[in-house]
């Protein structure tokens, strides 16, 4: 009997050392298990760096001490021999290890989509190029052809890969290169054929087909070879935490493809932001695409801010820091692609439309129109980009305050995100769609940010006044400007439409810039007076009178006495180098000059100076001269309508019929800033007259319907104040409010 007991206690102690041996193997699995999530969200909230750091803190100690009393009960558990108790201690373990996976992974996806954003490299392209009837179709079918590209040893994708492309191909790499000034310039040779080959940006479809004459550049060109290659970002961050005031250049890119990685882009909307995170004051001011400034990469020449783009972010972002003296700190490019995603994720936004307008759509098609009425309403990704990109019925101006309406309208929406889906789609639309020097870090110390405008937001829904948004404004005028620099022997030799902005007015932007960053002292208003009768209108800081200007550009003396055109030279500084020729004109009238009127005068190398051919007075029958001076069709883009420079040439020329096409409002070719200008001839300039014999030429025109702009749609080589002298007559003789009756025969 005794025998049989002490077997059977055996037998159950035997039985509960299996047991015991199998709990200690699963707890074993669990407690590591355990251990190895924690020191994951450990690691992933040591990541968090600079969010709530005395919260992170108390979470760390209360995770670690989780973990060792899991740890002891565990033991006692097994010591113990409850199952029960086992069971509900396995399943809590395994229920917070998963919990602790669930948060850190998705801190981890969150920071790795963030990452994504934040950029260390830019990707750049470059490709050998030469025009389409080129019966070569490789790098290896070139032979010994000269090959052009860019003289700046600074330039990625004009001057060093183009290097690495010849390095890499030895079939061309002792070929004779031919180095150009700027992009233009080479486009211009390889078009004139004084060259066959040249190396451009990849994306150069995108860069230049907005250029007059360039217009169908993707069917008239082809590539031969192309490289890519990452390169290490060299503009510099602010920090590691966002605590200062700083300043961040929003620039939307208008690229042919979604994925904005190593995208060559147009500068198409710039928006200058500076941010106080003590104050949360906000100034936003939107720079127009065709400002008229300095080009750094472009040997300081002045030309359309949006061509500083072709020379990449460190070129548009030195340009606009050399002309306003503000340092930028960051910059944030977000293609206009991913607009139309960012707005659909958010489920739309609420904007007031200003106007009523139709816009292509972002795939620029004109079949499927994006049409929209003026008013409050919710707008989809498509009626939100229409809005921002629409600039056919408005100027610039408008556009970049229809540009600030789609960010105040993503704004306001943002702070109604409540859906960790939500915020994955936002995040993986700006990972593909956006590129910032901000660090990880930069963008998570946000956090604060966010979190203070979440506790002012319980007081007012307004955007401006939780961001105190002081909205600033780039005041100029309007100036058709001959794009060519003797000096450099550059430019694209074409009359362009510019905005020439104010200095007082950019003077007036920056300061407010500068007090919101801490950098001067802000001007007390010592007195305020105001009318109860009268409705409060906001001062708008750079949008006044202003008067002072230093554009200058070359008139054409062709006509007058030599007298103008030294007396001229003296007043501006330019040697004037006298040409007398043997002609029937007057004795010292002008027969011709070097130098394009229209030109900046500060674009002339004044030692050099200009050329003025004239007349003795001593030669034969002057019609002739008058024959031979017109015997090549002019070009009549840019200048107006009804303008002396088609009326002179309808008055001297009978051989060739002109005929008027008026472009309106609604049709897709109308542009406000062109008001009154030829914008089209179906002829090339330049072609011989005796050549277009007998033939009709025709001219499209914007319509010069009224404007409040009262400097737009005017071409300064034939309106009185060309040169910001308002009292100063154009050479050309002409007043612009006179009707010019065409001749009879020739009207169309």
């Amino acid at each position: 009997m005794i025998e049989c007991e002490k077997k059977g206690y055996d037998d159950m102690q035997q039985r509960m050392m299996k047991s015991n041996k199998g709990w200690t193997i699963v707890f074993d699995v669990l407690l590591v298990t355990l251990i190895i999530s924690s020191f994951y969200m450990l690691y992933s909230i040591s990541l968090l760096n600079g969010i709530e750091n005395k919260l992170r803190l108390a979470g760390a100690i209360v995770i670690v001490i989780i973990v060792v009393l899991l740890i002891l009960l565990s033991i006692r558990s097994i010591l113990k021999h409850k199952k029960k108790q086992r069971i509900l201690l396995a399943v809590f373990i395994v229920l917070y290890s998963g919990v602790l996976v669930f948060l850190a992974s998705n801190i981890h996806i969150v920071i790795e989509k963030l990452g994504r954003v934040s950029t260390t490299t830019t990707t750049y392209s470059a490709s050998l190029v030469t025009l389409n009837n080129n019966k070569a179709e490789n790098i290896g079918d070139i032979g010994s052809a000269s090959i052009g590209m860019l003289k700046d040893e600074n330039s990625i994708e004009g001057h060093q890969l183009p290097k690495e492309i010849m390095k890499k191909n030895k079939s061309i790499s002792n070929n004779k290169i031919v180095y150009y000034d700027d992009y233009v310039s080479m486009l211009n040779a390889l078009y004139e054929k004084e060259i066959e080959y040249i190396f451009l940006p990849s994306g150069y479809v995108l860069l230049f087909q907005s250029l007059e004459g360039y217009e169908h550049i993707a069917n008239e060109t082809k590539v031969l070879d192309s490289i890519d290659k990452d390169v290490k970002n060299t503009i510099a961050t602010g920090g590691n935490k966002i605590d200062k005031p700083f300043t961040v250049l929003l620039m939307g890119v208008d690229s042919e493809k979604e994925n904005i990685k190593g995208a060559s882009f147009n500068g198409d909307s710039l928006m200058l932001i500076t941010f106080n995170p003590t104050t949360l004051n906000t100034t936003i001011v939107s720079i127009p695409r065709d400002t008229y400034v300095p080009i750094s990469c472009l040997s300081g020449r002045k030309n359309k801010i949006t061509h500083a783009a072709w020379g990449g972010e460190s070129c548009m972002i030195s340009t606009i820091e050399n002309f306003t003296g503000i340092k930028i700190d960051y910059y944030a490019k977000i293609n206009f692609k991913g607009v139309v995603k960012l707005v659909d994720n958010l489920g739309g936004i609420d904007v007031d439309v200003p106007i009523e307008f139709c816009e292509q759509d972002s795939n620029r098609d004109f079949s499927n129109l994006i049409c929209l009425k003026k008013g409050q309403q919710t707008l989809n990704g498509e009626q939100a980009l229409a809005l921002s990109r629409h600039r056919k019925t408005i100027n610039d101006f408008i556009r970049g305050q229809n540009q600030q309406l789609v960010v105040k309208g993503l704004m306001n929406k943002a702070k109604s995100i409540r859906s960790i889906d939500t915020v994955y789609s936002l995040l993986d639309t700006l990972s593909n769609n956006m590129e910032t020097n901000m660090t990880t870090n930069e963008i998570l110390s946000f956090y604060n940010v966010a979190k203070e405008i979440l506790e002012r937001s319980k007081e007012t829904s307004n955007v401006d006044e939780l961001l105190g948004m002081q909205k600033l404004y780039i005041s100029g005028f309007d100036a058709m400007i001959y794009d060519y620099d003797s000096k450099l022997n550059a430019g694209s030799k074409l009359r362009l439409y510019n905005f020439v902005p104010y200095n007082g007015s950019i003077k007036d932007v920056v300061k407010a810039m500068k007090v919101n960053l801490e950098l001067e002292d802000p001007k007390m208003v010592k007195s305020f007076e105001f009318d109860v009768d009268e409705p409060y209108t906001e001062t708008v800081i750079g949008k006044g009178t202003y008067k002072d200007t230093t554009l200058y550009l070359l008139p054409n003396f062709v006509g007058y006495n030599q007298s103008k055109a030294i007396a001229y030279g003296k007043e501006h500084g330019i040697k004037i180098n006298v040409n007398t020729v043997s002609s029937a004109q007057n004795e010292g009238q002008v027969i011709s000059q070097s130098l394009h009127d229209g030109m900046d005068v500060n674009a002339i190398n004044k030692n050099v100076g200009l050329t003025i051919t004239v007349s003795d007075g001593k030669g034969g029958n002057s019609s002739n001269k008058d024959d031979e001076k017109d015997e090549f069709l002019p070009n009549f883009v840019g200048k107006l309508y009804n303008g002396t420079t088609l009326s002179n040439f309808l008055e001297k020329n009978k051989t060739v019929r002109i005929v008027l096409v008026k472009i309106s409002k609604n049709d897709k070719e109308y542009d406000s800033s062109k008001k009154g200008q030829i914008i089209s001839q179906d002829k090339k300039s330049g072609t011989e007259l005796k050549e277009l014999k007998g033939e009709t030429i025709t001219l499209k025109y914007i319509d010069p319907i009224e404007d409040t702009d009262d400097n737009e749609g005017k071409d300064p080589d034939e309106d009185k104040n060309n040169e910001g002298k308002p009292d100063e007559k154009d050479p050309d003789g002409a007043d612009q409010n006179e009707e010019i009756i065409f001749p009879s025969e020739l009207r169309p």
